[in-house]
């Protein structure tokens, strides 16, 4: 069967998830998970800065410990939501390079990481929460890209509470990866949206078909 690797994000990641088991009758399924909101929500709570740059979350030591929270509170929401053939896998199985001038944060490397090749060989989910070791905080967007290029991946679907890539206020269908990357570097598109983009081009540029939500990213 073919393997999917599809990312829900955080503020739809645990109502998406009881969708992903349709989804196995015809694929093994990697799901990635985010926490951003609940992540944020907390730091505010904790007087700690929400502080982004290029899409990626600045991760002080007393952030990154609401981080781990965060994504163990979520990876947990979305494994119950999976159901039995869920596995969580909430902290330190990527691998990544850290990026000193945000902190606690990881650039992660394509990888096949041993617990979810055997999770998929023993016909499980797992539900993969963006830390790596260090522990190191990661963009979820961009582990699941990492994820789908190491395991070969035919398929990587980005979920979240947006139909797709807006541009002028449409759904575009589709997007070329140059196109993609031209728009970002002419700042059309910020925030949060720049680093799934961003991945969405790593993975079209591995042979990997890539949408999020209703835009295909295509190489």
């Amino acid at each position: 069967m073919s393997l999917l690797v599809v990312k829900l994000g955080g503020a739809v990641a645990a109502a998406a998830a009881r969708q992903v088991n349709d989804l196995v009758a015809c694929h093994r399924v990697v799901v990635v998970h985010g926490a951003g909101p609940q992540i944020s929500e907390e730091l505010r709570r904790r007087g700690l800065p929400v502080e982004f740059v290029g899409g990626r979350r600045v991760t002080s030591a007393a952030a990154l410990e609401v981080v781990r929270e965060s994504c163990a509170q979520v990876n947990a929401e979305v494994s119950a939501a999976i159901g039995p053939l869920a596995l969580p896998l909430p902290d330190g199985v990527l691998a990544a390079i850290r990026v000193p001038e945000l902190g606690h944060v990881g650039r992660p490397l394509a990888a096949a990481p041993r617990p979810i090749l055997d999770a998929l060989t023993a016909g499980g989910i797992p539900v993969v929460a963006p830390l790596a070791y260090g522990p190191l905080n990661v963009n979820a967007d961009e582990a699941a890209a990492a994820l789908a290029v190491g395991l070969g991946a035919e398929r990587l679907v980005f979920v979240s509470d947006v139909p797709g890539v807006l541009l002028e206020g449409e759904v575009a269908p589709a997007l070329a990866a140059d196109e993609a990357e031209r728009l970002v570097e002419e700042g059309t598109f910020t925030d949060g949206i720049v680093p799934k983009l961003l991945a969405a081009v790593r993975a079209a540029r591995a042979g990997i078909a890539a949408s999020i939500g209703e835009t295909a990213v295509t190489a």
